[in-house]
């Protein structure tokens, strides 16, 4: 088989729904132009390691987000406040400009969850293929924000591994101060209560400052603890880097990310298929993770108790609260809840996902870096580390991580 032959990126149709598929000669990925999803990343057919995508596939029938409307639609998602994004979630969404749910106003004027961006038509604005690389860039506006906001795919040949390049412009004649959140949601059967495990280099965590869908926390609320021991509702730690921890529960934390590593990245490994999904990224640029858990708590549409999720969020916001709450708060830690671009300015931020199969003796991930052209995962103690091949990587432009136990 040839390079042309397995480096592509063409329209596709994904459970009905609008989207790309890009292929290179290792992994595949999906994103859909209905909020611009990332909606499948796994190896192809033919590959000798598993084939399972860890991103979340809602238990729902979803539709192109950008057609919700309230009158006609929330029987099946909800009401406009969380509706509409509800309608077309999928995987990895992204949460612009806003990080959490809008006031009862905002609402009125016709926003939901997590800001414009998710919610939004995306455009093809270039296509490339040659015989290194395949890559795609889609677009969107947001009107309410005054933003456009603008992201570049690409895979490489030989690479589990997908490069993002996410840029945000102001259309605004003055500084705009936003949230900017990769919201990385996992589920089943790559998550499970037995055989799943996360990581990422925490510090100090805080708990969500409200009760999980109103009586349902899994958590004690608004008290801060270390990475990964987070306070429970009836006393005792909870382990967050276990899933799926009591059925009927939920939680949200917000952590931040260890400020000696400029790398930072989340990851996830699921023991039985020893498949590991990783994002990595510029600390600076992202600081905070939200760790979410939707273990069929949620009893209202479209959730009807039955979702099971692990997100992993990662962004410039410790959690996913209204935007006067965080504006009040500030900070946290001492680190800004916040990020900011200049009048009629611009921001780019880069990052990258990356798949690989785990030898059977690696069970805990201690840290992850970048070596030249590879990434390599390190396990507990004397474990094995994995190199992942990232052809193209040491010209991404992120940097190697500083040591992290």
């Amino acid at each position: 088989m040839t390079r042309k032959s397995c480096l592509s990126c063409v329209p596709t149709i994904w459970h009905g729904r609008k989207a790309y598929v890009l292929k290179n000669d290792t992994v595949q990925l999906v994103t859909l132009t209905g909020g611009g999803h990332i909606a499948e990343f796994r190896f192809v057919g033919g590959s000798p390691f598993s084939q399972l995508s860890p991103l979340w596939v809602p238990p729902w029938k979803s539709m192109e987000p950008y057609e919700y409307r309230e009158k006609t639609h929330s029987r099946l998602y909800g009401s406009l406040l969380e509706g509409k994004l509800l309608s077309g979630i999928a995987g990895h969404n992204i949460c612009l400009d806003y990080f959490g749910p809008p006031t009862q106003a905002e609402t009125r004027l016709g926003l939901s969850q997590h800001g414009e961006a998710p919610m939004s038509k995306w455009q093809k604005t270039a296509l490339r293929t040659d015989r290194q690389k395949t890559s795609l860039t889609l677009s969107t506006r947001l009107p309410a924000a005054g933003l456009t906001f603008t992201r570049n795919l690409r895979l490489q040949w030989g690479a589990p591994v997908v490069y993002f390049t996410e840029t945000v412009v102001n259309e605004n004649r003055k500084d705009h101060f936003f949230h900017w959140v990769q919201h990385v949601t996992l589920g089943p059967p790559f998550i499970s209560a037995r055989d799943s495990r996360v990581a990422l280099p925490g510090t100090r965590g805080m708990t969500f400052p409200h009760p999980y869908n109103g009586k349902n926390s899994l958590l004690a609320t608004n008290r801060s603890f270390r990475w990964p021991l987070a306070p429970a509702l009836k006393g005792g730690t909870v382990d967050l880097t276990h899933t799926l921890l009591r059925p009927g529960t939920g939680m949200v934390v917000g952590v931040l990310l260890d400020p000696r590593s400029k790398l930072g990245f989340v990851a996830a490994l699921n023991l039985r298929h020893r498949l590991l999904i990783g994002y990595c990224f510029d600390r600076s640029d992202f600081p905070w993770v939200a760790v979410w858990e939707e273990n069929r708590a949620n009893e209202g549409p479209p959730w009807k108790k039955r979702t099971e999720t692990r997100g992993l969020e990662f962004g410039t916001t410790a959690l996913p609260v209204q935007r006067h709450e965080n504006a009040s708060m500030g900070s946290l830690f001492g680190v800004p809840t916040y990020a900011s671009v200049p009048a009629r300015g611009r921001k780019t931020a880069r990052y990258l996902a990356f798949l690989t199969q785990v030898p059977s003796g690696l069970a805990e991930i201690r840290k992850i870096g970048i070596e030249g052209n590879e990434i390599v995962v390190h396990g507990k103690g004397k474990e094995i580390s994995v190199r992942v091949p990232a052809p193209g990587l040491s010209d991404f432009g992120l940097t190697a991580s500083a040591d992290w136990k």
